[in-house]
């Protein structure tokens, strides 16, 4: 009977809700919002590279979904690295497909992940003229 419960005890922490969740949550995600409509915006396409040394390593790329939204953009199954990264997002293409013009062809958003038990959630407020960016969650 102690076997059995000393058993099941192992089995149910390795399922906990704690630690399942820390290891599923992908820790870099962006949100693309249309400040001229108000609207999220799919499609644009965003790339996530990790600097090393003097260079910048792709590491993923994506495109926004209906929400706008690219939920996990960090690679799947690699463990989560600290370093220099930076997102690029590829507003270009995005506004030539709508026919219409803007200044910043690709917003490079570069960020410093410092935690690995964190999330790192990096919106985009965009016009054709203009951008801000911040640390969501």
């Amino acid at each position: 009977m102690k076997f059995q419960h000393y058993l099941l005890g192992s089995v149910m922490s390795m399922f906990s809700v704690s630690g399942f969740a820390t290891e599923m949550i992908n820790p870099i995600s962006v949100h693309v919002l249309n400040l001229q409509t108000g609207v999220p915006t799919a499609g644009i396409k965003v790339e996530l590279d990790r600097k090393k040394g003097n260079e910048w390593l792709k590491l993923a790329e994506g495109t926004t979904n209906a929400q706008g939204r690219i939920s996990a953009l960090y690679p799947t199954g690699q463990a989560t690295q600290m370093g220099i990264y930076r997102v690029i997002f590829k507003t270009g293409d995005y506004y030539k497909k709508s026919g219409e013009p803007t200044f910043f062809p690709e917003i490079p958003v570069i960020f410093t992940l410092d935690k690995a038990d964190q999330h790192y959630h990096i919106p985009l407020l965009l016009s054709q003229f203009g951008y801000s960016t911040y640390r969501g969650n």
